[in-house]
Formats: C-alpha cells, sequence, structure tokens
C-alpha cells in the first residue's frame, strides 16, 4: 500500500479548489448583486447565487486527459547496497494532515447539528398546529398555536405553509391574500431548497467568514426576489403589503430550511424597493440572458485555471520537465532466506509523456502530469519480470513537488516483495547543472571508496576525505551523468552526504 503526504492527496487539490471557486464566486456575487438589482430587478439579481454553485461545479469537472507521445527514457543508475529513505517525515505529515481534517469534520458536524437542531425546535412547536383545507393552495396549510410561528414555509422536500395563530385577527383580508401569495411564491420558487442548499455549503465552509456573509446575504436577496415577484400581478397593493411587513412580528425562532416573512431581513431595504416600479419583462429576460453568459464565462474560466498545466504542442525546449528519483528494493524470501536487490533510478521526462523504466527484475511506464499549487499526478506501471512478475502494479498517485512518497507490494506467492520511494522534481536538475562534466562509468561490485575515487577522477572532482566511505561493495551504472548529482548518489549509498564546493567533495554525516 502506499502512505502519502494529506496535502498530497488528490483530494486535498480538489478541496483547495473547491475553496477557491466558492470565494470566486462569493466575491463576484456580492460585487454584482446591486448594480444587478437596480437594473434588472430583483429576480433576476437572486439568480446571481447560482454563480458559486457554477464556479465550484466548474473547478471539480475533470480534464480530458493529455496523449502522451513517445516514451522518453533520459537515463538510468543501478545501485546494489543502501536503503530506502525513511518513512517518518511522510507519515508525520500525514497524520498532520489527518489532524486537520479531523477539525474541519469536527467543525462542519456542529455546524450541521445546530442547523437540524433550530429546525426541529422550529417543528416541534408546530407539533399542535391545525391544518386548513379550505385554503386551495397545492401547498399544505397550517395554523400555529403561536403567535410568533410564521408566517413562513417550512422545509424543501415537502414544504408547508404557516400561519401564526392570530393570522386572521391581525391582517385584514387584503394583507392576508399578500401573504398567502408570498409564501406561495416562495414555493413555487422552490426556495426552500435554496435554503437547504445555503445551509450545507455554509456548513462546508464552517472556517471561511465569506461562507456566513453569503448566507445571510443569500437570505435577504431571497425576501427581495420573493416581494418582487408578488408586486408584479399585486402592484396596486404595495401600501398593504408594507403594512403587512410591520405587523409581522421580529421574534420568530430562526429556520434554518425555510423562508420567515418577518423583519429580521432589513426592513427599509424591502419597504425602499416597493416605492421603485417592477422591472418590465424584457429587462428581465435580458438581465437572465447576461448572467446566463457570465456564468458561462465563469465556469470556462475556472475549468481553464484548474486545469494541469499542459506540454505545448511542438517545440521540445518549451516542454515542461520533471525529474523522478525512484529507490526500488526487491526482497526474495525464497528458501527460508532473505536476498535484497536495491537500486536507484533517477529519470527526468517531460510533462504528460510516459517515461520508459528498463532494469533487468523490473520495467514499466511513469507519466507525470502537473497540478496547481505545485502538486503532481503521476501514474505508474510497474511490471516486475522473471520470478518475481507476479509483484506488478498499476496505480495513479498524487505528490508534491520535492515530496517523498512510498508504494509496496508482493507477488501472488508471498515470496517475493517490493518497495518503491518516488520523489518527483521540477526541471531535470542533474541535466541543468552547467559548467559540470558528465560522466559514463561502469562499475561492479567494487568498493565505495574506490567508487568515489574513479569518479572523482572523471568528473574532475578532489576527494578532501575519502576514508570516511566504507568498504562494502557497490555497483554503479552512469550514462551520461553529472558528476556531483553522481557523488551525491554514491555518497547516499554508502550513508554518507557530499558537501560540494566548487570542485571540492567533502563527505559529511547525514
Amino acid at each position: 500500500m502506499n502512505s502519502l503526504d494529506w496535502s498530497d492527496a488528490g483530494l486535498a487539490v480538489r478541496a483547495w479548489l473547491l475553496l477557491l471557486a466558492f470565494t470566486a464566486g462569493v466575491l463576484l456575487v456580492l460585487a454584482l448583486r446591486r448594480p444587478a438589482r437596480r437594473i434588472f430587478g430583483a429576480e433576476c439579481a437572486f439568480l446571481l447565487w447560482l454563480l458559486p454553485l457554477v464556479a465550484m461545479l466548474a473547478s471539480q469537472w475533470p480534464h480530458a486527459a493529455s496523449r502522451s507521445g513517445l516514451p522518453t527514457l533520459v537515463y538510468a543508475i543501478t545501485t546494489a547496497g543502501g536503503a530506502l529513505a525513511s518513512r517518518h517525515d511522510s507519515t508525520d505529515a500525514l497524520v498532520q494532515g489527518i489532524g486537520w481534517l479531523g477539525i474541519w469534520l469536527a467543525g462542519a458536524a456542529l455546524v450541521a447539528a445546530l442547523m437540524v437542531s433550530a429546525q426541529w425546535r422550529y417543528r416541534r412547536r408546530l407539533a399542535d398546529a391545525e391544518c386548513l383545507t379550505d385554503t386551495g393552495l397545492r401547498w399544505p396549510v397550517w395554523r400555529a398555536t403561536h403567535d410568533d410561528l410564521g408566517p413562513a414555509l417550512i422545509g424543501a422536500w415537502r414544504a408547508c405553509i404557516v400561519l401564526p395563530a392570530d393570522f386572521e385577527t391581525r391582517y385584514d383580508p387584503v394583507e392576508q391574500t399578500l401573504i398567502l401569495a408570498h409564501e406561495t411564491a416562495h414555493a413555487r420558487r422552490g426556495d426552500g431548497w435554496w435554503a437547504l442548499f445555503a445551509q450545507v455549503v455554509t456548513a462546508t465552509f464552517w472556517f471561511h467568514p465569506l461562507a456566513w456573509l453569503a448566507l445571510a446575504t443569500l437570505r435577504r436577496d431571497q425576501e427581495l426576489a420573493c416581494d418582487a415577484h408578488v408586486l408584479r400581478t399585486h402592484g396596486s397593493q404595495r401600501r398593504r403589503y408594507a403594512n403587512a411587513m410591520l405587523k409581522t412580528q421580529a421574534v420568530a425562532p430562526v429556520l434554518p430550511v425555510g423562508c420567515t416573512w418577518s423583519p429580521r431581513h432589513p426592513l427599509s431595504e424591502r419597504i425602499a424597493m416597493l416605492k421603485q416600479a417592477s422591472v418590465s419583462r424584457s429587462r428581465r429576460r435580458v438581465g437572465i440572458g447576461i448572467g446566463s453568459m457570465l456564468a458561462v464565462a465563469l465556469a470556462c474560466s475556472i475549468h481553464a485555471t484548474s486545469a494541469p498545466l499542459r506540454t505545448p504542442a511542438s517545440g521540445a525546449a518549451m516542454a515542461q520537465e520533471y525529474q523522478l528519483d525512484l529507490r526500488i528494493e526487491l526482497t526474495n524470501s525464497q528458501d527460508h532466506r532473505q536476498h535484497v536487490d536495491r537500486s536507484t533510478l533517477a529519470l527526468c521526462t517531460r510533462a504528460g509523456q510516459p517515461a520508459s523504466v528498463r532494469e533487468s527484475a523490473y520495467g514499466g511506464r511513469i507519466t507525470v502530469t502537473p497540478y496547481p499549487v505545485g502538486a503532481t499526478r503521476i501514474d505508474l506501471m510497474l511490471v516486475m519480470t522473471g520470478k518475481a512478475s507476479g509483484a506488478s502494479t498499476t496505480r495513479t498517485l498524487q505528490a508534491s513537488l520535492g515530496k517523498t512518497l512510498h508504494v509496496a507490494g508482493k507477488s501472488s506467492d508471498g515470496q517475493y516483495a517490493y518497495q518503491l520511494a518516488m520523489t518527483p522534481l521540477a526541471g531535470c536538475p542533474a541535466r541543468a547543472q552547467a559548467g559540470v562534466r558528465r560522466v559514463d562509468l561502469r562499475l561492479k561490485n567494487v568498493p565505495a571508496r574506490t567508487a568515489a575515487e574513479e569518479l572523482a577522477r572523471k568528473a574532475d572532482l578532489v576527494l578532501v576525505n575519502p576514508g570516511a566511505l566504507t568498504t562494502a561493495p557497490v555497483s554503479f551504472n552512469f550514462a551520461d551523468m553529472p558528476g556531483d548529482r553522481a557523488m551525491h548518489l554514491i555518497a547516499r549509498v554508502a550513508g554518507m552526504k557530499a558537501v560540494i564546493d566548487g570542485r571540492q567533495v567533502r563527505f559529511v554525516q547525514p
């Protein structure tokens, strides 16, 4: 199994893109809602709240898979001896990521619990409400036994209209008609579903201040849009409509999923809108058309921004490159004895193009695809040969540049197992080393000190303390490798660290 840093996981990248898309969508709505309401009316302005949803969906929409070119094998180094890199850093990062995930889940659960509790308390007070059967409406109407419950629309799936206990005495017949028209407009427009979606988004982004501001602003725009909808058919009753608002109590309990017609919303803003003439149908249609084009433009922009970086179709110099440092350990447990083969591969490949790996015991392809915020996707196909062929694997991994991830597997009979450590790097640092002599060197079963001395002679380097290296036998196969890079690999296999200053090389403890 593979162990990945939380920051390396594809889920973390998608969550980050989702957060950025939500922020961009909300900021756009907050900037446009007032001008849109003034020009195209409150109903069109309320539809702007579809933009955050469009932005979030666009950020998660999958991108077309990039087409791969011919395999590219840059260089390979085979070593024997040494060990795989420690997994402590990866494990610590994973634990830290799980901790942040736990905090987010706890906050989301708490916010959701508070919302569910508020909804339950509201519905509990309706336990002894009376159902009115002579209203002639599609939605059930309930008369509460409390004066501070309603007028309101409750719920999303099975929405119902709630009227206060003193509905007939508090409001005159015209005001009653206007209130029922208002709540019916909420139900017809699906405002209960809007409220439910807003609560879910707020619970998801509970840590984001814009989420709470968006929730309050959406509910305000929702009431203004509903007022505008009612006044399109009852425009001559604006004064009576305002009187009904003033008669509604402001002590109604909070209703998360539903719409309460109370002065919790800025009453002055609603009264001011009653003084304005209704927007014509043609202007509303123009507003809907412009809003649709804005939604398409936003979706395309978000989708393009969240796309993996692509390799240019032509021009090798323009292609984005990555270097993969691989360490593979193959263990044979046959006949109650363990035999371990270790090898190190350093591959440079272009983005989106598979790099071929060919060794005596295994082979395969590795493709690197860049993602935003410094992450990469790695498509790994590792095929073991010989007796260990049952230990092959095909996986898609997520990693951050410079971070090491680990993969492990076994053959079907359990006698062969492999462990792989992989570190992606931006560019090809080894190839980019200017002024460093490149070497071709094959060494088999020679002491590490002798290997370093032979490499220093070919790369024109000076060893300050070669005695710090062990005499354990190692094997190397350097193909067109910068000398300083090769020296670092020899030091790593010998359990040391190479410090290179100009042409001088000093070996120190890591």
